[in-house]
């Protein structure tokens, strides 16, 4: 990923040095890089060509990136530190910042609708429009809203759960379902990796809400213990921890389960829903 960002933005000798630089900040360097895996570990399973996969799970990135960059904008979590290191508004300025995630978002479709990606037009279009829903008011956006009116009122586990899987859970399942799209299995045949993809986005959410109590901030680089300070409802403050954990295996056994018809090509997809407990970041 690294090195597709720093082909993707080179730093213009003119005013848009300094956009530019941002957005290599926020791209370049750290990160789980969790939904370009998926991608690539989906489209696996049916052969796809790698640099195929490599472009839609650059947009991927791309839309997860500008959204890390927004969400720490003071009027959003207001936060001073991501992936260790400043977040592009203490970096550069919030104008620019807001910019710099503005031209990521873009580029990410730029990047669906070009030839490059795949040679048949329908396929580019399936991929637009499941960025697309998986970032707008259905999904990644819809959920962030969610998440700013939960400092205003409390959410019981349902909300939450619909919540959070708008927020965190689109993104992902678009990472899985992009890698089907590439593979050419149709909508019908999707059923068990959609399945897959749900119970890891919930098991991610989950894992992050118990580093969120328990985590290391110089570990996870970031501010911890921010939402219960704000008095959000998450799954560790609504189950409690040990039964928040004991809800998040539940979830990656389902989901390793719903793999059932795959052999040894599905074992990446198998060990990245290992991962999501078994991370300290």
């Amino acid at each position: 990923m690294d090195r597709r960002f720093d082909a993707l933005l080179k730093v213009p000798d003119d005013p848009r040095a300094n956009l530019y630089n941002a957005m290599r900040h926020a791209a370049i360097g750290g990160g789980k890089r969790l939904r370009p895996l998926l991608a690539f570990a989906t489209a696996k399973l049916f052969g796809v060509d790698r640099d195929c996969v490599g472009r839609v799970a650059t947009a991927i990135e791309c839309i997860h990136v500008y959204s890390l960059i927004h969400d720490d904008l003071p009027a959003m979590d207001d936060d001073d530190m991501r992936r260790g290191k400043p977040t592009v508004h203490k970096a550069f300025d919030e104008a620019t910042a807001i910019l710099a995630g503005d031209c990521l978002h873009a580029l990410a479709f730029d990047i669906l609708a070009d030839e490059k990606t795949h040679g048949d037009p329908y396929v580019r279009v399936e991929l637009i429009q499941c960025l697309a829903q998986a970032s707008g008011p259905v999904g990644m956006g819809g959920g962030q809203m969610m998440d700013l009116e939960a400092e205003k009122t409390s959410f019981d586990l349902s909300t939450v759960t619909r919540l959070q899987a708008m927020k965190t859970g689109a993104l992902i399942a678009c990472s899985v379902e992009s890698g089907a799209i590439l593979g050419r299995l149709p909508p019908e045949g999707r059923t068990g990796l959609r399945g897959y993809a749900r119970d890891v986005g919930l098991a991610f959410q989950i894992a992050d809400d118990l580093l969120d109590v328990e985590g290391d901030e110089a570990a996870v680089g970031k501010a911890l213990r921010k939402d219960g300070a704000a008095g959000k409802e998450t799954f560790v403050s609504l189950l409690g921890v040990d039964r928040a954990r004991d809800q998040a295996r539940l979830l990656v056994e389902q989901a390793i389960d719903h793999l059932h018809s795959y052999g040894n090509e599905a074992d990446l997809l198998r060990d990245i829903a290992r991962f999501t407990l078994e991370r300290d970041r």
